[in-house]
């Protein structure tokens, strides 16, 4: 599918951009994704369930497929992502006595077969899909019966200091949905008995250039595809960050909303060619 070519909010070729050239320093800014993942993993723990497939969906560096080998040792491990280089830097970090295998595919639109895969782990993916509902069809599609599926995602009250310092002008902060949509869309999608819950987490900063850094770093500046396309002059953004810095140190406030559903064994449409996530081979190096 050609990235500009669905009715997202986000343009994915921007997305893929972004995310390619933050790869190699991303693990240095991820404190979010890394609060998260292991929020995500510690959910995960105790939940008896027999995996022997489990696709690390929007997998950036690799630290979840990591941490999913450690726990689930039989299982194989379908690290996918939308970036190269955000796979050729998880591949550097593969260990060599994992069963883990690289693809890069889109989340909506994946190349492995229905009913193929035991769990589905995304970690802050959804932030980063136009549409939700087309990810959330495409899960219940691959995923077997009883199989899981584990995502966080960002709530609504997310960066909204950021959103209130730029007054209305123009699209610049992408906006979450809250976790009755993302349950509603879950249960269209043919998953079941979603369970969702909210944790907070304020990020702080001395200067707004560290927070916008640190967005350049982890490649989370504006994707929207109706943003501006004309250069932002130098007294808007002084008057945004003037906004952010009126209050002194930069607090920005994330909602954080974690989530799992199962499987009911959604069959792929007719003439759709997939094929079983088992029989990817490992990427060379």
């Amino acid at each position: 599918m050609n990235p500009t070519d669905d009715n997202s909010l986000l343009n994915l070729r921007d997305v893929r951009r972004r995310f390619d050239r933050a790869a190699t320093g991303f693990d240095t800014v991820d404190f979010v994704h890394s609060t998260t993942r292991e929020g995500l993993l510690t959910r995960l723990a105790p939940m008896l369930i027999d995996a022997r497939t489990i696709v690390d969906l929007g997998c950036a560096t690799g630290a979840a497929s990591r941490g999913l080998s450690r726990q689930f040792r039989r299982a194989h491990i379908v690290s996918i992502d939308l970036s190269h280089q955000m796979l050729r830097q998880a591949q550097r970090r593969r260990s060599f006595f994992g069963r883990r295998s690289m693809l890069q595919a889109n989340a909506t639109a994946l190349p492995l077969a229905g009913q193929s895969v035991d769990v589905v782990f995304a970690n802050l993916l959804l932030p980063w899909i136009g549409d939700p509902a087309t990810l959330f069809t495409e899960v219940a599609r691959v995923l077997r019966n009883e199989g899981l599926f584990v995502f966080s995602a960002l709530g609504p009250d997310s960066l909204s200091q950021l959103r209130q310092a730029w007054k209305g002008d123009g699209a610049h902060v992408n906006r979450f949905l809250d976790m009755h949509d993302i349950g509603d869309a879950a249960v269209s999608s043919g998953l079941r008995n979603p369970v969702l819950d909210v944790d907070r987490l304020r990020v702080s900063y001395e200067k707004p250039q560290a927070l916008f850094d640190d967005l350049t770093a982890m490649g989370g500046r504006n994707s929207l595809r109706n943003r501006s396309r004309s250069l932002l002059g130098r007294g808007r953004f002084e008057a945004m960050t003037a906004a952010l810095a009126e209050r002194g140190t930069l607090a920005l406030d994330l909602e954080l909303i974690y989530g799992h559903c199962w499987g009911s064994g959604m069959r792929p449409d007719d003439g759709e060619v997939r094929i079983d996530a088992v029989q990817i081979g490992h990427r060379g190096r």
